[in-house]
This record gives structure tokens, sequence and C-alpha cells, in this order.
């Protein structure tokens, strides 16, 4: 059998909707449920869904939220799903190691820790470099995907199929984005929350995302509003 040379191809982290947004639709069928409560459909017009659902935030009467869900693909390291698989409500269907043979081609996250071409950097490099060679390897040797994973760093590149109702991605970004969360997390966490504004408007103006120069890395912080 012919050795298999195994290239390596170093990736930023980045994100897909896995569908299209309609913003206005989700604030509007929102209104319509959760007005059934009190059985005020009547008082349903063109633009109530604004005052109504800036008042189910104010009130703190989250669960009608949960009507309405997101699916979001999320490319990143291995490190950064340990943590998000955590939240719950969710489904996640994710890219399986188990299964997968990366023997050819291996992909991994950059990392924002070390600058390019720095000492840190290489070291990092060679690192992934070598686990890719020995993966290949023992894959070659006859050892199954499911066993060869076992010398794969963390920065191996995954992807996961993440669906949350939109309480709950208020509460991930509310954790996930803050000062105290993994840079890593933040570095793909708040660029999807600022799509998240800009599409689902009002629901999530809550969070506001400030530099903060006290961290590590250069990525920002958030905050969220008391209404």
């Amino acid at each position: 059998m012919a050795k298999i040379k195994t290239k390596i191809k170093v990736i930023k982290p980045y994100f897909l909707f896995e569908d299209k947004i309609e913003g206005i639709k989700l604030l509007k069928n929102i209104e319509k449920y959760g007005r059934v409560s009190h059985k005020s459909e009547k008082n349903i017009g063109k633009d109530s869904y604004k005052i109504f659902i800036k008042r189910l935030l104010g009130w703190g009467h989250e669960s009608v939220l949960e009507h309405e869900k997101v699916t979001v693909r999320i490319v990143c390291d291995r490190g950064v799903t340990h943590e998000l698989v955590r939240h719950r409500i969710a489904a996640y269907t994710q890219e399986s190691t188990r299964y997968c043979n990366y023997s050819g081609e291996i992909q991994f996250i950059k990392p924002l820790f070390f600058k390019p071409n720095s000492k840190e950097y290489k070291i990092w490099l060679e690192t992934c470099k070598t686990a890719a060679k020995n993966y290949t390897k023992l894959i070659q040797m006859g050892v199954t995907p499911e066993a060869a994973r076992s010398i794969l760093p963390n920065s191996l590149k995954t992807e996961i199929i993440v669906t949350y109702n939109l309480r709950e991605w208020r509460h991930v970004f509310e954790m996930r984005c803050q000062k105290a969360s993994h840079p890593q997390m933040r570095e793909i966490m708040i660029p999807l929350l600022k799509e998240f504004q800009k599409k689902i408007p009002i629901l999530f103006d809550d969070f506001q995302i400030i530099e903060d120069k006290t961290l590590s890395y250069p990525y920002y912080a958030v905050k969220k509003q008391v209404q």
C-alpha cells in the first residue's frame, strides 16, 4: 500500500447560518404566541411587536422566546465545542473523529494566543505537524480512526451544528461573550452576537459590546444592560 503524505491546513474559526433568518417574522410570531396568555391578540398592530418584545424582556418573561429557534454551523477547534455542548436546551450534531478519517489532510484552527512567526506559534505548528504525521502512520498500520484520534490536539478543526431557541441563545451569549469566558469562545461568539443583533432587532439590543483593554487578547467583552 502506498504511503499517504499528510498535509496540514491552518484556518480561522467561522460560522454560517443554516437558515435564512427573517428576524421581524420571528418577533411577530413571538408576539402572537405571547398575547395568548392575556387574550390580547386584538392589540396586534403593524409595529406592536416592538413594544411587546421590550416588555417581555423587561418583565423577565422569556419563556415565550422558546417558541422560535435558530440553527448555526460553527467551525472551530474541539476545545471550544467541549464547552459549547454544556448548554441546554439544545440540539447538537458534531463532526465525529471516531468515523472521519483525516489521513491526507488535517485542518487545525489557528490559535489567537500566538503571533504568526513567533517562537510560540512555531512550537504549536510543529506539534500539529507531528500529530498529523503520526496519526497518518497509525491509520496506515491499520489502526481505526477512533483509536488514532487520541493523539490529535484540541486545535483540531471540527464542525458542529447548533440549534438553540431564542431564549437559550440569549443565555449562551451572556455566558460565552463575557470577560471571564475563554478567549477562543469569545472569538467566535462575539461576532456571532453582532450578526444576531443585525438579523433579529430588539431581542439582543440589551447586550452591549465594549472594548476591554485589560483583556490579554484583542477581543471584546460583553455586558448585559438592565432593562
